[in-house]
């Protein structure tokens, strides 16, 4: 099994040769919560020893934004460093490597006024538009790799201590993305194997829809045209492979945003604007959800999808076996990487341009069913009692998945 501090070592060294796959003399942008400075450090030097330029990383604060939330202004909550988000998508178009450390306590916000965090997070997503399209678009490669937060922790371990927590967490983690296996690197390169061979059967089929199924889900989801699966490594513009999520077990395209129809219930809690929303539920009738409710968190989540027209439309949809190692550890994680990870998911918003054929841009994107918007949205619909179909143009259904599991 090894040492925290051996893990923690695979890694960081993963993040930077599987996850971002650096080039020697790549710069790196890193976000992270303020929290994980020691395990920033430890990324620094692996990226460094694998060559690169200049590492440098922007910090989150949880208490800062409280603070924020609670004292600043009412027009100061509709500003967002828009210079900032500009600098970072002018670095990642000339090449700079996209590294996110995430982990962050998901009730972080509590209790503050749900119309306040909205409208702050709608200023985020609108500054951070310029960053957001540079990395839908893969002008760069870039990762997201996880920190186990202490707010994260108490969450997901919440009998436990906060150091025992923190120490389940890790163990998660290192489970999750197969840091606990005797080469990781080898482990993902057969991971990206298999995600590959069903990225491939799905692209030969070229179904025209999927038909989800099971408790509180009947919805049939349109794919756009000229759609491409993708799943694992994959390729930037330039053809740099990197993996983006650590970690991931999902394959996923670009609904058609007018040709989503019928009733789908979330099976994971979703961690958004630093609240808990539990129980979505949602109605769709020609690509748009015309009802959208929650158990708790609705507040927040009927706000940030107030955003724009495409805020209500879907951007992706994606299949996951109920059978991974994320979904394996049993446990819920109340952070969407790992969540979505664990169970196939739809997601509010803004679609890929790398699941179209060509990466289309503007009308041609539109044209061929692409949604635009200023959010992105992962929910999980998935789970044991999951029945998937994939419906080809004839309408001759070819099941994908049952009771969650592939079946091709």
């Amino acid at each position: 099994m090894g040492t925290l501090q051996e893990n923690l070592e695979k890694l960081a060294a993963l993040a930077i040769r599987v996850g971002l796959n650096l080039q020697p003399g790549q710069e790196i942008i890193a976000t992270a919560p303020i929290e994980a400075v020691d395990f920033v450090r430890l990324l620094a030097e692996k990226a460094y020893g694998q060559g690169a330029s200049l590492f440098t990383v922007i910090y989150g604060d949880n208490q800062l934004s409280r603070k924020r939330l609670s004292l600043a202004p009412e027009e100061g909550l509709d500003r967002a460093p828009a210079w900032l988000y500009e600098g970072m998508a002018k670095a990642f178009r000339e090449g700079a490597a996209r590294l996110a450390v995430s982990g962050n306590d998901p009730k972080a916000l509590e209790g503050l006024p749900p119309e306040r965090i909205g409208r702050a997070q709608q200023a985020q997503n609108r500054a951070y538009k310029p960053a957001l399209e540079a990395i839908t678009e893969f002008v760069t490669n870039w990762t997201i790799v996880p920190f186990a937060h202490p707010g994260w922790a108490k969450a997901v371990f919440p009998g436990l201590p906060v150091e025992e927590a923190v120490d389940r967490l890790w163990q998660a983690i290192f489970q999750a993305t197969r840091v606990d296996t005797p080469d990781p690197v080898a482990a993902w390169e057969a991971h990206n194997r298999s995600l590959h061979q069903k990225v491939a059967y799905l692209n030969e089929r070229r179904f025209s829809a999927l038909h989800f199924q099971g408790p509180g889900t009947d919805l049939v989801v349109g794919l756009a045209e000229g759609h491409l699966w993708q799943g694992g490594a994959t390729p930037t513009k330039k053809g740099l492979l990197c993996n983006p999520n650590l970690p991931t077990e999902e394959v996923f395209t670009a609904p058609h945003r007018e040709r989503v129809e019928g009733v789908v219930r979330a099976s994971r809690p979703l961690a958004l604007a630093g609240q808990l929303v539990e129980g979505i539920w949602a109605r769709f009738e020609k690509g748009y959800a015309v009802e959208v409710g929650a158990k708790k968190g609705e507040e927040v989540l009927l706000k940030v999808l107030s955003t724009d027209e495409g805020a209500r439309r879907l951007g992706e949809v994606a299949l996951v076996a109920a059978d991974n190692p994320i979904a394996r550890t049993g446990l819920v994680f109340y952070d969407t990487l790992f969540d979505e990870n664990a169970a196939s998911h739809i997601a509010f918003g803004q679609a890929y341009a790398e699941n179209l054929e060509g990466r289309p841009t503007g009308e041609e994107f539109l044209r061929r069913g692409g949604n635009e918007s200023l959010v992105h949205i992962d929910w999980m619909i998935g789970s044991m009692e999951m029945q998937v179909d994939g419906i080809l143009q004839d309408g001759t259904r070819v099941p994908l998945m049952r009771e969650g599991l592939w079946v091709i």
